[in-house]
């Protein structure tokens, strides 16, 4: 009887700790299966730490392709670190390493590989490949800035392992008395000053019997140091059936000597231990939300859409010798104590990915916050699309709401002064050499409340709905920090400007030119032209802070509804005739037989929760599950489009706790329904928040009642300092519509509208 209570003992403990492990349900292959024509996720596995420096990742693509891993690809042709945030915007600091036996082939269509992905283990913190082409095992495990790498070699008398700086200019040097490699990196995608460099230091534990550098695709046995276009190194050994080497992997963005120190996150830890770290790491992150009572494929969407949003933005900072925060500046070029992060565009990551982290994940964004004040008194402006430095990419001044709803729910930075007279100076000026940064066309917006449509200043009406919402970001910050009234009231009235490019012959959003008339003529289908990857039935929502507003401007409430209807009702038709092809973002929308709503791009990815500012929940409660249901699966096909950096898969992690932050810089998040029996969250602040739907099921997606630590509750928001204080959500769960909660006006959320009045 002893032994069986034992082994129910054990047996039980065994199953909590394979329940903790979210990392099990993470598929970094989740959106890899995707193309320039059809995006299912334009994601590549990322073999990381949360938030690292360094990730890396097997390449199957061509050296500067920024599909750098394809799931229908069959071929490997090296290990790449990458910095890479989308194919878009491609890569930078890159090199690569890979084992090949026979002959020192560098090319890399002769060195690559057959794989398949039933040879492959692929986790967040772990990845092992068998390349069968050289009957060699890889297997590799990353600390954020560093790796370990081992390499089961078979029986061969000439056993290799190349490493391929890449090209537009690099450096190697072998040196063989300490087993190992340094090199340096220029291979970038732009936003780096002249002095950009990744240098690297490899080192293995056997020593080389062969060794050769290469030049330009020429190899040089004879010289142990090349710098030229495209360097790399090839060293070789004689090894025995099963035979592990092992390769330790550092860089730095400042130094050799920087990447050594870098060295020392491996420790003197084997890969057993490294990957062990790796995955304690994972699950420290993941488990801050416990998700229970669905179904596997379920788990596996969530947790993969949530390690996808713990990766970017990325740490660009070292640690020095004194264990002190240092970077090097991709604005200045130079090397610099403090905080910084890069490699995320907020047009897309304001929405969804900051509040998660503000949320969840205070402590490393106030890193981030004073990294984004590092970027200002490096560059003179807020990022709004980086990687490394300023990239010229999409539309708006967002980070004004990245800022903004960061330090209106606490997390605030040290320098509240130079926050704010970069907002001001963002707000009112633009980069002379990244147009995407500050605003184009501030001067025609601060003088007629619009960009015009005929100005040449592209996707105008984009930029002015954007604007004006950025410019209710920076009133909400001045109204904090007491500024003047004089400059309180003007951001209140330029947050008003969206009005003026409301049409109220087709109740849409619409282009208007320097003379006060409307674009004409007028295709609410018209993809680009006056909005960004998207149409007026996309854009015209794009009032995060004022929803009745818009609402009073379509007519009312039922006039709104009916819009809103519209969108799924229309059928998935378009006018791709500014582009001049079919770009990806517009087939998603087609293939997703939803009519004119396209979830795979962010401008319209809040509107849905827009029918509870009009006192009708149910229809975003039907159609929430919708979109959770049909769009996203644990799979290569997993997304309905580009991933990009989080923002998608934030959209899918707070829509399944049941509610979304549709107006960065409010304290509100809007209701929608939970997807899970049962959710956790486990606050930093130590207080843990539970929401329970028990009766969840596929059938049952309505919200019928709610309360709130046992009160009844029938507002269709719920408050940030609400939510931090912990407590229970209880929902009851129904397969029909309750047509009579969150009907009040005081159940509706946040409107600017009603604060002035």
């Amino acid at each position: 009887m002893k032994k069986l209570f034992l082994l129910i003992c054990a047996f039980s403990c065994t199953l909590f700790a394979h329940a903790n492990d979210w990392t099990q349900y993470v598929n970094p292959l989740m959106g890899s299966q995707s193309s320039y024509e059809l995006s299912t996720g334009n994601t590549y596995p990322a073999i990381a730490r949360p938030w690292g420096m360094n990730f890396w990742t097997p390449q199957t693509g061509k050296m500067g392709d920024g599909w750098q891993y394809t799931y229908t690809a069959n071929k490997i042709r090296g290990f790449k670190q990458t910095h890479q945030p989308s194919p878009w915007i491609n890569d930078y600091g890159k090199f690569s390493i890979m084992p090949v036996v026979g002959k020192p082939e560098f090319d890399e269509e002769k060195r690559a590989s057959w794989f398949a992905h039933k040879g492959e283990t692929v986790t967040p913190y772990y990845y092992k490949v068998y390349l069968a082409e050289h009957d060699v095992i890889t297997e590799m495990s990353p600390t954020e800035r560093a790796v370990l790498f081992r390499f089961t070699f078979p029986e061969n008398d000439h056993s290799y392992i190349v490493v391929d700086a890449f090209d537009k200019g690099s450096y190697v040097k072998i040196i063989p008395e300490e087993h190992k490699i340094i090199g340096y990196t220029t291979r970038n995608s732009g936003g780096v000053p002249e002095n950009f460099k990744s240098y690297f230091i490899i080192e293995f534990d056997k020593p080389f019997t062969y060794r050769a550098t290469v030049s330009n695709g020429t190899l040089q046995e004879t010289l142990t140091e090349q710098a030229s276009n495209h360097a790399g190194a090839i060293i070789g050994f004689k090894t025995s059936k099963g035979e592990k080497v092992h390769a330790r992997i550092a860089s730095s963005f400042i130094s050799f000597e920087q990447a050594a120190l870098n060295l020392k996150e491996l420790g003197n830890d084997s890969m057993e231990q490294l990957a062990g770290k790796g995955k304690e790491a994972w699950n420290r992150v993941l488990g801050k939300i416990e998700v229970e009572g669905g179904n596997l494929d379920q788990y596996r969407t969530f947790y993969s859409c949530l390690y996808r949003s713990l990766l970017f933005p990325r740490k660009f900072y070292e640690v020095d010798i004194n264990g002190n925060p240092v970077h090097y500046s991709p604005y200045n070029g130079q090397v610099l104590p403090g905080y910084m992060f890069t490699d995320t565009g907020f047009w897309d990551t304001f929405r969804g990915l900051f509040p998660l982290l503000n949320l969840v994940y205070p402590s490393i964004n106030k890193e981030i916050q004073e990294g984004l004040i590092n970027t200002y008194k490096e560059s003179g402006f807020f990022p709004e699309w980086a990687s490394p430095g300023h990239r010229d990419c999409m539309v708006g001044n967002n980070s004004a709401s990245v800022l903004a709803d960061a330090y209106l729910k606490g997390i605030r930075v040290d320098d509240i002064k130079t926050l704010y007279e970069g907002l001001v100076k963002g707000a009112n000026h633009v980069h002379p050499q990244v147009s995407s940064t500050g605003r184009l066309g501030h001067e025609y917006y601060n003088k007629l409340g619009y960009v015009p449509y005929d100005v040449n200043v592209n996707e105008n009406a984009a930029r002015t709905l954007e604007y004006a919402y950025n410019d209710w970001c920076i009133y909400q910050i001045a109204k904090e920090l007491k500024r003047p009234k004089k400059e309180i009231n003007l951001y209140a009235k330029r947050a008003m400007n969206y009005k003026n490019l409301f049409d109220k012959e087709s109740k849409l959003m619409r282009g208007r030119n320097q003379d006060g008339t409307f674009q004409s003529p007028f295709s609410p289908l018209k993809w680009g032209d006056a909005f960004t990857e998207g149409n007026s039935w996309h854009y015209t929502w794009s009032v995060f802070h004022d929803p009745q507003g818009l609402i009073d401007l379509m007519g009312g409430t039922e006039s709104f509804v009916t819009m809103m209807d519209s969108v799924f009702a229309v059928p998935p038709v378009f006018d791709e005739s500014y582009y001049g092809q079919v770009i990806h973002e517009i087939r998603e929308m087609t293939v997703m037989n939803m009519g004119n709503y396209a979830h795979g791009n962010q401008p319209i990815q809040h509107m849905i929760y827009l029918y509870d500012y009009a006192g009708q929940p149910w229809k975003a409660q039907y159609w929430l599950r919708q979109v959770m249901d049909r769009m996203y699966t644990p799979g290569p096909d997993g997304y309905c489009g580009d991933e990009d950096n989080g923002q998608t898969s934030a959209w899918y992690v707070f829509s399944a706790l049941g509610f979304y932050p549709v107006c960065p810089g409010t304290d509100e998040y809007v209701m929608g329904a939970p997807l899970f029996k049962k959710a956790t969250v486990h606050f930093e602040n130590g207080n843990n928040l539970i929401i329970e739907a028990p009766n969840n099921s596929p059938q049952n997606f309505y919200i019928n009642s709610m309360s709130f630590n046992g009160e009844a509750y029938t507002r269709n928001y719920l408050r940030h300092a609400d939510l931090l204080k912990g407590g229970a959500i209880r929902i009851e769960m129904n397969n029909q519509p309750n047509l009579y909660r969150g009907v009040k006006a005081e159940d509706l959320p946040y409107s600017f509208s009603k604060e002035q009045q």
